[in-house]
């Protein structure tokens, strides 16, 4: 077998994840896509614009990093840690109908 420079693509099957919201936080997510709209003058909807909310969130949390790393780093001499693959929201859209 050849040795290719590209490696093996990792899963990029989409998960489907529901949850519920309280009225507060609804209201805000409507708030935020009505002014999304307002700003860049097309409408999405509030479950695609989750998606890159929450990966902006997780990106810019430098604790959530540190204590990430950390973990990395513990991990037991010649056992196999598995690292999520970092997906863009794109990535992550629902389309499967599995539930966590």
């Amino acid at each position: 077998m050849s040795e290719l420079k590209l490696g093996k693509l990792p899963d990029r099957t989409p998960v489907k994840i529901t949850i519920t919201l309280g009225p507060d936080l609804n209201q805000a997510l409507r708030e935020y896509a009505a002014i999304y709209r307002a700003t860049y003058g097309e409408a999405e909807s509030i479950a695609d614009l989750i998606p890159f909310m929450l990966s902006g969130f997780l990106e810019s949390d430098r604790g959530f990093a540190r204590a990430r790393k950390e973990v990395l780093l513990e991990a037991p001499a010649g056992t196999e840690h598995h690292r999520p693959e970092r997906r863009s929201p794109s990535q992550s859209r629902s389309t499967t109908n599995q539930e966590d």
